[in-house]
């Protein structure tokens, strides 16, 4: 009997563990698990990636760490780590792909103890695209939106496209994007956002925002980058009669030398 207790006891715990927070990021770039407020004198504040406690402030400020001074001999995060003393959330600079994994905010008071779960996912690489001028491409959005989400498309920190949760979108409110794209940006369902026509001017670094509101209020923010280069494309057709035409001339050139020996 006791065993089976101490079966669901674990099964509770972790088996069913709360994930408030789903994050993405691109390896190199930073990420903040927010905690969306400000401390105070009665709060100790207490941050752990997968168990392990890797920042902490207490409530009156005197006690603070992260990483290797809050656990001796851990250099995961070694000079990467910055804890804002005024709200309490935490910021991973240079992300690496062994940075992915949960992390876990306890925010502790005399009378409770308030938790907030980010599961943060590290890729490795910018997305790269290649595409041949007045072809269309389609960067991904790579997830399955929730109503909760807002996601918002930059090209070069020009905002370009939005999406709400209520499948709302706006593109190119801005005037630098419609100059530059006009009417040749499409967004689909998921977020997904297509270039129509595309011009060498396109190419440049795409990022995807996407900014989300869990259950108890605070957000988090993912992102995702985008390469696109266009090439220029040269017509098969142009390839053809310009080859044609250096034939025709280098013809030409050989019988009026021809011409010119049985003259002389």
């Amino acid at each position: 009997m006791a065993n089976l207790l101490l079966f669901f006891w674990v099964l509770i715990h972790h088996g069913f563990a709360r994930v408030d927070f789903r994050v993405s990021v691109n390896e190199g770039q930073s990420v903040t698990l927010s905690t969306s407020g400000e401390t105070n004198q009665q709060e100790d504040i207490k941050w752990y990636f997968n168990d392990i406690r890797i920042a902490e402030i207490s409530e009156d400020l005197s006690d603070y760490c992260t990483d290797v001074e809050c656990n001796e001999g851990t250099e995961r995060f070694r000079d990467r780590l910055k804890l804002d003393h005024q709200t309490g959330s935490l910021t991973i600079t240079d992300t690496r792909t062994t940075d992915s994994g949960l992390y876990e905010l306890k925010i502790i008071r005399s009378s409770s103890i308030k938790e907030k779960t980010f599961n943060v996912t590290v890729y490795r690489d910018p997305v790269e695209k290649s595409v041949k001028e007045g072809e269309s491409v389609t960067l991904h959005s790579g997830v399955v939106r929730q109503p909760n989400e807002v996601m918002r498309w930059y090209y070069k920190d020009i905002p370009i496209a939005e999406i709400t949760g209520d499948q709302s979108n706006s593109i190119c409110s801005d005037v630098q994007c419609k100059e530059r794209f006009g009417d040749r940006l499409k967004l689909d369902q998921t977020g997904s956002l297509t270039i129509m026509n595309t011009r060498t001017t396109d190419s440049g670094e795409y990022k995807l925002e996407i900014s989300r509101k869990g259950r108890l209020g605070n957000s988090a923010i993912n992102e995702k980058s985008f390469g696109v280069n266009v090439a220029v494309n040269v017509p098969v057709s142009g390839r053809s009669s310009a080859a044609a035409a250096g034939i025709a001339v280098t013809v030409i050139l050989l019988l009026a030398a021809c011409a010119a020996v049985l003259i002389y």
